[in-house]
Formats: structure tokens, C-alpha cells, sequence
């Protein structure tokens, strides 16, 4: 465990960037990158029970309706939980090429992330997303 969880949560911050440059280039193997081996990722109507399951959907996608396409996130909070993991909630929402902000909110997900840091590196564990709800 690090002397400060302000550089804790900033390796973690790092992670999620990197991620979020992933998308934006169309890189699934940079998406995954910092994913433990045995990640899930959960999206409405999919379970991905590996990283290599979750960097092929992602490869399919960026070659498809994803290509050109990047993210927009917002970070709601961050929480360790003991001193091996935390979970950061945020909300993010797909842009296509040509978009500059998100046209609704019925394209916007909560996440949920989990990370465990594992050898002295914070690495994503599980990823799960749900639809915004309006209210």
C-alpha cells in the first residue's frame, strides 16, 4: 500500500485515462491493457467473463458501429475498500464521429468500476454500466 491514497487514487485516475485514449483510438488492446486477466465487464444484455472476451467484443465494435466514435465521462465519486481495492462510480456516454457533446440523456450509463491492486499496480477488476434513468 502506498504512503497516501492521494497517489493511489491518482494511479487510478491514470488508468482510467488510459482507457478512455483507448476508445478514442479504436485500440481494443489498449482498452484492456490494464485489465486483470480475469475481468468481467457487464453491459446491458452481455456478460464478458475475461479480458481476452472483453478485448474481442471491444476489436468487433471498434471495427463496426464504434468506429471513430470516443467517450464522454464524468467521475461521481471514488471509494477504497480496504487497502487493495476501490470503486469508482462515474458517467459516461458514447459520442460518434461529428459530436461534440452528448445529444440526451437516454445515451448516458452509471458505471460501477472496481480496481484491486495487484503487485503494486491498480488494475481494473470488474466493469458494469446501467442506463441513466430520467427523472
Amino acid at each position: 500500500m502506498s504512503d497516501s491514497r492521494v497517489e493511489d487514487e491518482a494511479a487510478i485516475q491514470a488508468v482510467l485515462v488510459a482507457s478512455y485514449r483507448a476508445w478514442a483510438a479504436g485500440d481494443a488492446d489498449g482498452m484492456v491493457a490494464d485489465y486483470t486477466e480475469d475481468a468481467t465487464a457487464i453491459m446491458t444484455g452481455s456478460l464478458r467473463g475475461s479480458r481476452e472476451v472483453i478485448r474481442q467484443n471491444m476489436a468487433l465494435g471498434f471495427e463496426g458501429p464504434l468506429r471513430g466514435s470516443w467517450t464522454h465521462n464524468k467521475q461521481l465519486g471514488i471509494r477504497f475498500v480496504g487497502r487493495d481495492g476501490a470503486i469508482v462510480i462515474s458517467e459516461s456516454a458514447i459520442l460518434f464521429p461529428g459530436e461534440t457533446e452528448v445529444p440526451d440523456d437516454r445515451r448516458k450509463v452509471n458505471a460501477t468500476w472496481v480496481f484491486e491492486k495487484r503487485d503494486g499496480r491498480w488494475l481494473i477488476a470488474a466493469y458494469h454500466n446501467s442506463p441513466v434513468v430520467a427523472h
